[in-house]
């Protein structure tokens, strides 16, 4: 079988590189493998096989996803007035960090190593670099598809700034160590390093890292840290997209007339927006080269399958085996998809897209939002679980993430919303609210919003077509909504005429509405 292999990328690396203190304490220890050499180690170290396009399937055991709960940031003196403490933002002793550390350190000793020179931030005044170190092969060609990759001659004299240390072997003693339970993910701020320990899913180091960027970017640099994704059209125009999962960032990200910047994580400094990373991390439950084609056809030799499964008797991935974990994932370098902008940097955006599959109905397919709507928006980032999904559900659930991540934010949202602002008012950048969820009624009694209705009306916010149409308030939610838009049925415009029983609409329009309110007063709390 011939594998297409970026070689740009994937071939002549500095793998005898060594520029940090720890190579000194292992013998047994590899860094900067190429990409071949690192299959062929995960191969021979049964980390997993190989799929009939090539591509590396494997399985992250016990986690099949990131473990909030686990994850912990050391409370120090840098961190303690900055950062915002409580269920999310996790305090850890300086002292048991040390600690752990060291039994980490100690228990590698005994184990094969594989060490990355990697980097964070497509932007060259912002770039965070990083060492990786791994006791999988596999994740360590995550962390070179996930990451940026320093050119050849940056390796020679490469100083890394941060440091990760994944050891998923290692689990650590709760009564002794400090942790919730054996598993954990531990940033310590003061000295740039991540600790890893009893869980085998790549996404905790991606994650970390962001967790990283949303507290340096903001904190220190007045850079807005975003979870979205990113394009450009062809006059050199930039859009954001936010949304939480399934609410359509990569489907409607991703469009023919437009470069791909990335698909998750960026920066916006005072005139760009700039990727964090240097490959994609896509969900594969259901996948199919109809729906997905980019995505279907980056499966190849160097992606990454996690949790997938075979076709009985072939070595086929069956998509839609969702028999370990509904979160099945690819990795993948960015450029293996078609359509991308290199450098993975745009001007400062032109618009901003709000995504949100609203499950009640009663949100307008799109609208137009002032700045303080804007912020306030952002800070709810709303979507809504929906009934049957979970023992109990009998009705949607108005589900809040405060700035599309809450998950990886270390400041107050308030900061994110604020910086925010400021950045829409000195850009002059529309802001647009986009229900991708139900029209004429909510879940079970409605219908979702057809595709090609949203991918048109947000065409026609990028180009313009909106700029002398007459808009109409919402009387509940105080939103603009157009009364036109090209390929688009009107009534499909005001969410009120889709609903053939008006008072049964407003009356779940406000209750939509005093959810997001009391959201809102628990936030800036």
């Amino acid at each position: 079988m011939k594998h297409d292999i970026l070689m740009t990328d994937l071939s002549k690396t500095a793998e005898n590189t060594v520029n940090h203190p720890i190579f000194s304490l292992y013998a047994d220890i590899h860094l900067n493998l190429r990409v071949p050499t690192l299959i062929k180690e995960a191969l021979q170290n049964e980390e997993g096989t190989l799929t009939d396009t090539g591509a590396f399937m494997c399985d992250t055991g016990k986690f099949t996803g990131r473990s909030p709960k686990d994850k912990f940031i050391v409370y120090d003196d840098k961190t303690a007035d900055t950062v915002a403490w409580g269920e999310i933002n996790q305090a850890f002793e300086a002292e048991k960090f040390d600690s752990l550390y060291k039994k980490m350190l100690d228990f590698a000793t005994t184990k094969k190593l594989y060490a990355r020179y990697a980097y964070a931030c497509a932007s060259e005044k912002h770039r965070t670099n990083i060492l990786v170190i791994n006791t999988l092969a596999w994740h360590n060609l995550f962390c070179h598809h996930l990451f940026l990759r320093p050119a050849e001659e940056e390796l020679r004299n490469f100083e890394p700034e941060w440091t990760i240390l994944n050891i998923p072997e290692f689990e650590a003693d709760p009564s002794k160590d400090g942790t919730r339970q054996e598993n954990f993910t531990i940033i310590n701020f003061t000295k740039k390093i991540i600790l890893i320990g009893g869980t085998a899913y790549a996404g905790e180091m991606k994650k970390g890292i962001f967790t990283v960027l949303n507290y340096v970017l903001p904190e220190e640099k007045r850079v807005l840290s975003m979870h979205c994704s990113a394009n450009i059209g062809q006059n050199g125009d930039t859009a954001l997209f936010f949304g939480l999962s399934g609410t359509g960032k990569t489907t409607l990200s991703a469009d023919p007339y437009r470069k791909l910047i990335g698909d998750d994580e960026h920066g916006w400094d005072e005139n760009e927006v700039f990727n964090f990373e240097g490959g994609c991390y896509a969900k594969v439950i259901n996948l199919s080269q109809e729906q997905e084609p980019e995505i279907f056809g980056a499966i190849r030799y160097g992606a990454i399958l996690e949790n997938t499964r075979f076709v009985e008797n072939t070595t086929t991935v069956d998509y839609t085996n969702q028999s370990v974990t509904e979160n099945t994932r690819t990795a993948y370098p960015i450029n293996y998809i078609p359509n991308i902008a290199v450098p993975s940097i745009g001007k400062t955006p032109q618009n901003i897209f709000f995504l949100t599959a609203d499950a009640f109905g009663v949100l307008p397919p799109i609208s137009k939002l002032t700045v303080e709507q804007a912020m306030y928006y952002f800070v709810a980032g709303y979507t809504s679980k929906l009934a049957g999904t979970e023992m109990g559900v009998k009705e949607p659930q108005a589900t809040f993430s405060a700035c599309f991540g809450a998950a990886f934010l270390p400041l107050a949202p308030k900061k994110y919303a604020e910086l925010l602002g400021e950045k829409i008012k000195s850009g002059n950048v529309k802001v647009w609210l986009v229900n991708t969820g139900w029209s004429g009624g909510g879940y079970g009694v409605g219908s979702r919003m057809k595709l090609s209705y949203t991918r048109a009306m947000i065409r026609a916010a990028l180009s313009g077509d909106f700029e002398n149409i007459h808009f109409t308030k919402h009387e509940i939610f105080g939103l603009e909504l157009p009364d036109k838009c090209p390929n688009v049925p009107e009534e499909i415009l005001h969410p009120r005429n889709t609903w053939n029983d008006k008072q049964a609409y407003d009356k779940k329009a406000e209750e939509l509405a005093k959810a997001f309110e009391e959201n809102y007063q628990r936030i800036i709390q």
